[in-house]
């Protein structure tokens, strides 16, 4: 979509930049978790080229994984950028270090993580980037807090909505 003259989206309209509709998920299970979730947050509030529209209620959810840890703070949050879904990765990855996030054990205990769970429409597949993000169809800490604030957008792949999805993972939960 971009033209190559800068990390920038152009939109269909010559030079006005389009901003991508992206939805990301927070979570935090060590120290003070409230306080990392708002300073991440408040770092994408920060950052040039996002705007946050709309944060999730914090849930308190189980570890996921079967790693033995505590329990963590998760939520979900709506913004538009400017910044392609490899620079917005990049500035996650900033904040999570801003947090001192070490990635020592897979699905282990973190300061703050931060993902993208979509970016626009698109379907991205690298070694580094993966959207849609995997699995959230299975994840009740991330269908829960997006449903909250963005229940009728559809999944590019799925092809059905967060709230389609949350309902279909609530049933088979109940079984």
């Amino acid at each position: 979509m971009g033209s190559g003259r800068s990390p920038t989206r152009n939109g269909c309209c010559g030079n006005h930049p389009r901003m991508a509709y992206c939805l990301c998920t927070f979570g935090s299970n060590l120290g003070d978790k409230k306080k990392f979730l708002d300073d991440g947050i408040q770092g994408l509030r920060t950052t040039p080229s996002c705007e946050v529209e709309a944060v999730s209620e914090y849930l308190v959810t189980e570890p996921y994984g079967g790693v033995e840890q505590d329990e963590f703070l998760n939520g979900v949050l709506k913004l538009r950028t400017l910044l392609t879904p490899e620079e917005l990765l990049d500035r996650l990855h900033e904040l999570e270090a801003a947090a001192n996030r070490e990635r020592i054990i897979h699905w282990g205990p973190r300061t703050l993580d931060l993902d993208i769970l979509f970016y626009d429409n698109e379907i991205i597949d690298t070694p580094d980037l993966h959207i849609p993000h995997i699995d959230m169809e299975n994840r009740d800490f991330v269908l829960k807090p997006m449903d909250e604030i963005a229940p009728y957008y559809r999944h590019p792949v799925l092809n059905k909505t967060i709230h389609q999805l949350l309902n279909e993972l609530l049933a088979k939960d109940n079984q």
